[in-house]
């Protein structure tokens, strides 16, 4: 399954027809997006909107029930049927995750849970330290690699997850609003690293509530609500002049 070449080159991720049902409760309904390499692609809606659903699909957190899901061409989900587990796997190295209660081990130290993952996966432990010392480094938490998560404040932890994701040397990096748990100075600390890394070209799928952020940063917003994209497009006229009347009602309460 996993060798069917069908999309441009150009899209990491391709998402066509998806569906997802919690029991009755449809929270995905025919959600088909794109993301092209080098790109940042920012999610927006309302809460219960289906936003983190689509991440966690994308991702394989969640069994979607219908549709398509390619990476570089590849489909790791095809008419509502998974690839194999070692394809899915194969799959998983190519993303991380950043969470918005940051999921670190509290009994692990920093630079441990930052490179944990790469060496269980089989790298070479001290190319993998010294590649996590320098992710550290680049969040701001030089000096910390000894402490725990505990002796960091929420905006600490949240660069230690990114740098954990980071890590792993994904193509493709999810932050599921990864500033919700933040206090207003905080957040700015952690969306001073995406903006970054979407200086560097990394590809990027974030869901946030932060509107003048995906506005600034990202190539391409999506608006979701009640389990479908709405409308999605160029920031500025997503923001600017949305075409959707469910968009203008959403954005409007921003204005205020």
């Amino acid at each position: 399954m996993a060798d069917k070449k069908t999309e441009s080159a150009a899209n990491i991720l391709s998402i066509r027809s998806l569906e997802k049902s919690f029991g009755s409760l449809s929270v995905l309904k025919d959600i088909s997006l794109s993301v092209e390499r080098g790109n940042v692609v920012s999610i927006i809606g309302p809460s219960g909107s289906g936003k983190s659903t689509l991440l966690r699909c994308a991702s394989f957190l969640e069994h979607a029930d219908g549709g398509d899901i390619l990476y570089d061409g590849q489909y790791a989900l095809h008419n509502g049927v998974y690839a194999s587990k070692a394809e899915l796997n194969r799959f998983r190295t190519r993303f991380g995750l950043v969470f918005q209660n940051f999921q670190l081990f509290p009994h692990y130290s920093v630079l441990r849970n930052v490179s944990e993952a790469p060496i269980l996966h089989g790298e070479n432990r001290d190319e993998v330290l010294a590649r996590a010392v320098e992710l550290l480094k680049k969040m701001g938490l030089e000096g910390k690699e000894k402490a725990y998560p505990y002796q960091l404040s929420g905006g600490q932890q949240q660069r230690v997850a990114i740098a954990r994701a980071l890590c792993m040397r994904p193509e493709i990096l999810y932050f599921d609003e990864p500033t919700s748990a933040l206090d207003p100075e905080l957040t700015g600390e952690v969306l001073k690293v995406i903006r970054q890394l979407a200086e560097e070209k990394m590809t990027m799928v974030v869901v946030t509530h932060e509107m003048p952020f995906a506005k600034a940063v990202s190539n391409r917003v999506i608006f979701m609500a009640d389990g479908v994209i709405v409308e999605q497009g160029d920031p500025r006229e997503v923001f600017d002049n949305p075409k959707e009347e469910r968009t203008r009602q959403f954005l409007r309460v921003f204005e205020r």
